[in-house]
């Protein structure tokens, strides 16, 4: 580090700098957090008795002494061939007695940095990093990247004498890096003040694909509606911290992130557009905290993911506690969530939980449909099977929503429908074999071995999501039917009152999404804003409800058999060919 600072959590690396990195082996060598790292990956070595650090004068008493002439041997290493290095650094020879085992400590070296959570930000206070990203990018992640892997291969080739045949370009730098500079935000006098001390992103920089596990792989519970601000509870740390302003739809929401959840927290950016300087400019339609701890937590007595309606100030302040049990991207995502659909029930308009998307078929036309259902009802599934089977029948697909969205009547009586996410948080498990892999260079990856295997990817664009379609179809995604004479796989529902209560019911057989088993019913399919104010809620779908027949909109339901056991793969892509069959026959 040249001119900065780092913290090292558990097995995360988070470096802050208001210049630039080490830009050379000998730089790094000497750097503070060299040592510290050499230090941990050392006293690993240590629990584990490993023969590795045999190449100390004595393995089980290791000085700081010995680790300073280690270091010191690796300055001349880089430049000299090893049976040089001893005439310069007496006493280094002892390191060099058997160079099979050095040279396996320096490879498990390397692999121990890689195996570390790594994130750069550079803090532009003062300058102008956010004005130059691509300089700024290239002066700091791609510098250690080389400076890393360049020390590595100088250390590997002296000590052998040989040059590898092969070279893997690892990204051995960091995984994530941010521009990030604190910034006034336009908070209503009071408790909300405190947050401009903590920066916020304006780029990132990921190197896909971005891989971790996260400490639990499943949400549980409910978002509660508390009466007591949290904000207010906060003694903010700004080292703490960091923040991605998304757009969610048409909102701004403020998510700060403790630096402990930094690769959950830098997922959002596959997911949400991140907010220019003219959306900075607006006071924020909410503001989250993500991993505040307990010791600040209001006390609830139901749940700890909880949100506040500030109706005085027009804002929305949520938070949840930095505990290994809410250590998942679904927790980040579906605060985001409700804290929109909250907003958005104000302004008239009806969330909804599902997917939307603009079909072009070839010879038709564009007809833009809507499918509502709860997490794991097959929504996403059924598009990216659509997608794939219709590739001669469809001229494009303009996806507008992945997971959420709202529709409003516009001034002409017509339903026009929004998004809220860029990317798409799906299963690994229900999308087409290989199709993950497909997009490997765009994707963050969660808990790969594991149910519930999840990956984020960019999918639209905001101009997208924000345009807003005339909706022609609505669809509830019936997930636990089985397919048969009296059960087709698309059913056309003929009154308000019957697709009322369908979609009221919102029952989905559970996929593992959550802590939840078997067939369950949730409002709407949406427990993410609706159940809370459900009296507004109500008026609203009765409303838009009624305009869908009033408008002679399609509405009914399509079984996509996703939680039919034999059916997960087959039984969304069947849906997906009733449903074009109706659109080429409409």
């Amino acid at each position: 580090m040249e001119n900065g600072s780092f913290q090292t959590i558990n097995d995360q690396v988070v470096m802050r700098l208001r210049d630039r990195v080490c830009d050379t082996s000998e730089r790094m060598l000497a750097s503070e957090l060299f040592l510290r790292v050499l230090k941990q990956y050392i006293a690993g070595l240590s629990k584990k008795q490993s023969k590795l650090l045999g190449i100390f004068p004595n393995p089980r008493a290791i000085t700081d002494e010995d680790i300073h002439l280690l270091v010191d041997s690796l300055h001349y290493l880089i430049k000299l061939p090893v049976e040089l290095v001893p005439r310069v650094i007496p006493g280094s020879e002892i390191f060099f007695a058997n160079k099979e085992l050095f040279t396996e400590f320096i490879e498990q070296l390397y692999h121990y940095w890689r195996h570390l959570h790594r994130l750069i930000i550079c803090d532009s206070a003062g300058d102008s990093f956010d004005q130059r990203p691509y300089r700024t990018f290239n002066s700091t992640l791609e510098t250690l990247m080389h400076v890393v892997r360049s020390t590595y291969r100088d250390v590997q080739e002296n000590v052998s004498g040989k040059h590898p045949r092969i070279y893997r370009q690892v990204a051995a730098g960091a995984q994530v890096g941010a521009i990030a500079l604190p910034k006034d935000i336009p908070y209503p006098d009071g408790v909300y003040n405190k947050l401009n001390s903590i920066s916020i992103i304006r780029q990132v920089l990921i190197y896909p694909p971005m891989i971790f596990n996260s400490t639990t792989n499943t949400r549980k519970g409910v978002f509660e509606r508390v009466y007591q601000n949290p904000v207010g509870n906060l003694d903010i740390n700004k080292n703490d911290w960091l923040c991605y302003p998304a757009k969610v739809g048409p909102l701004l929401i403020m998510n700060y992130f403790n630096v402990k959840l930094f690769e959950l927290g830098f997922a959002l950016s596959n997911l949400f557009e991140v907010a220019n300087d003219e959306d900075l400019k607006n006071t924020p339609d909410a503001v989250f905290l993500y991993g505040t701890p307990d010791s600040m937590m209001p006390i609830s007595e139901s749940s700890d993911t909880i949100f506040y309606d500030d109706e005085e100030n027009d804002i929305l302040a949520s938070t949840i506690p930095l505990r290994d049990e809410f250590g998942y991207f679904g927790y980040l995502k579906k605060m985001i969530l409700t804290l929109h659909n909250v907003k958005i029930m104000k302004t008239g308009r009806l969330p909804f939980h599902g997917a939307m998307f603009n079909i072009t078929v070839r010879d038709k036309g564009s007809y833009t449909v809507m499918i509502i259902g709860d997490s794991g009802a097959g929504k996403s599934e059924s598009l990216e099977a659509l997608r794939i089977i219709a590739q001669d029948d469809i001229e494009d697909i303009i996806i507008i929503a992945d997971d959420m969205g709202s529709i409003e009547i516009n001034d002409d009586g017509v339903i026009l429908g929004f998004g809220t996410e860029t990317g798409a948080f799906v299963r690994m498990d229900d999308l087409q074999p290989g199709y993950a892999f497909g997009q490997i260079d765009r994707a963050i990856i969660m808990n790969a071995s594991q149910v519930n295997a999840r990956v984020v990817l960019p999918v639209t664009t905001y101009d997208e999501v924000m345009r807003g379609y005339p909706v022609d179809f609505v669809f509830y995604a019936n997930n636990y039917d089985i397919v048969d004479a009296e059960h087709p796989t698309i059913e056309h529902f003929t009154s308000p009152e019957t697709a009322l209560k369908i979609f009221q019911e919102g029952k989905v057989m559970s996929k593992g999404t959550t802590t939840s088993t078997g067939v369950v019913a949730n409002y709407f399919a949406n427990i993410f804003g609706p159940p809370q104010y459900h009296d507004l809620h109500d008026q609203l779908a009765q409303k838009y409800f009624k305009h869908f027949f009033d408008q002679d909109i399609y509405v009914g339901q399509i079984r996509t058999q996703l939680g039919v056991p034999g059916k997960e793969r087959n039984g969304p892509e069947e849906a997906a060919k009733e449903l074009l069959n109706l659109l080429k026959n409409i």
